[in-house]
Order: C-alpha cells, then sequence, then structure tokens
C-alpha cells in the first residue's frame, strides 16, 4: 500500500466507489446527464482536491491526472444509463461507499504524512478525504450532509486515521496493515449501517 502504484490503484478504486454513490443520488434527484456527471465528479473527487490543497500539493491530482477525472465522469455516466440495474445492487453501492470511506482515509492520511503534516493535522486531512466528497454530494442534491446528522461515518475516518497515523509512527505501515486498517473501517461503518448506530442529538 506504501507504494505509489498500491496507493494509485486505491484512490482509484475509492474515486469510483464515491461517484457511483453521488451518480445515484443525483439520479434519484431526476438531474440531467450533466447533472448526474458533474455530482459524481464532485463526490468522487471533492475529498482529494481538498486534501492536495491542505497540503500544498497543486494542481490537485483530480486536475493533473487524468485518470481521476476519467474515472469519476465513466462510473457516473454508467450509473446514468444502468440506473434501473443499479437501484437494485443498493447493498453493493453501500458495500463501495463504505470501501471508499475505508481507502480515501488511509490514502489521504499517509499523503498528508508524507508532505509533512503534523500527526493530528494529518488525521484530520484523512477525515476530510474519506468525507468532503460526500458532503458536497449532499449539498448539491438539497440534502443535510449525512455525515453531520445521523451516520457513524465521519467517526470512523478519523479513528481510521489515528490507527494510520500510529502504524506510521511505528515503523508499521506497510502493505497488508494498512489494508487491514482500510477493511476495518469498512467494516465497522458497515456494522454501523446494520445495527444503526448514530451519534447522539440534542433533546429537543
Amino acid at each position: 500500500m506504501t507504494g505509489s502504484y498500491s496507493l494509485l490503484a486505491a484512490d482509484l478504486i475509492g474515486v469510483a466507489a464515491f461517484a457511483a454513490s453521488g451518480a445515484s443520488a443525483a439520479v434519484a434527484k431526476r438531474l440531467d446527464l450533466f447533472g448526474v456527471g458533474f455530482v459524481g465528479f464532485v463526490a468522487a473527487l471533492g475529498g482529494g482536491i481538498l486534501r492536495d490543497l491542505v497540503i500544498g500539493s497543486v494542481p490537485p491530482l483530480a486536475f493533473s491526472d487524468w485518470r481521476y477525472p476519467v474515472t469519476a465522469v465513466f462510473v457516473s455516466v454508467a450509473v446514468f444509463y444502468l440506473h434501473p440495474q443499479f437501484n437494485r445492487l443498493r447493498r453493493a453501492v453501500l458495500l463501495l461507499d463504505a470501501a471508499g470511506l475505508g481507502l480515501f482515509t488511509v490514502t489521504g492520511t499517509l499523503k498528508a504524512l508524507d508532505a509533512g503534516v503534523p500527526p493530528v493535522g494529518s488525521c484530520l486531512v484523512g477525515m476530510l478525504t474519506a468525507i468532503g466528497g460526500g458532503l458536497a454530494r449532499d449539498l448539491l442534491t438539497g440534502e443535510i450532509p449525512v455525515v453531520l446528522q445521523r451516520d457513524i461515518y465521519a467517526v470512523v475516518a478519523l479513528g481510521g486515521a489515528a490507527v494510520v497515523t500510529g502504524l506510521t509512527w511505528l515503523d508499521l505501515a506497510g502493505r497488508v496493515p494498512l489494508a487491514i486498517a482500510a477493511a476495518a473501517m469498512t467494516g465497522v461503518r458497515l456494522l454501523a449501517l446494520y445495527r444503526r448506530w448514530s451519534a447522539p442529538v440534542a433533546a429537543p
């Protein structure tokens, strides 16, 4: 996972997962093809753009590496045309979204650490990388961002980023430990959905 190709593969899988999630939300709102593609693009790459701007990596990969926008747009267009079949795969979409959460948290945290961001800051960057696209997706589709109202989502990303930072500090950030960390975040996210865990809210 620490190699450049492994990070690229993890990043692109995460891009595809969040593009599918964003495009699906846009289709549900009856947006046109451009709208679906745009929301899918923002959902897939918004977190990464935010990460790159924070760590001073400009231009962001979303604009400097053609594989990122092409992956996001291709998946979004596929969802637009295949959404009847895609809607029957809701569980698969939730799995992809959870997997994207884990993958983006790992890659975002590692890139922040590689850029010299201190540990606490790297944890925050990792979390923002994972949730940034979802926040933008919900705002564009007129929804209160899910991560702010009920789901155990941002907390999973922040906890996972702390684990990745700890592994790096202990010099244990190899492919297998990082893959396990990403899988653990995915598992916790899916378990939270299954058990309907949510953060406490203020009493009325």
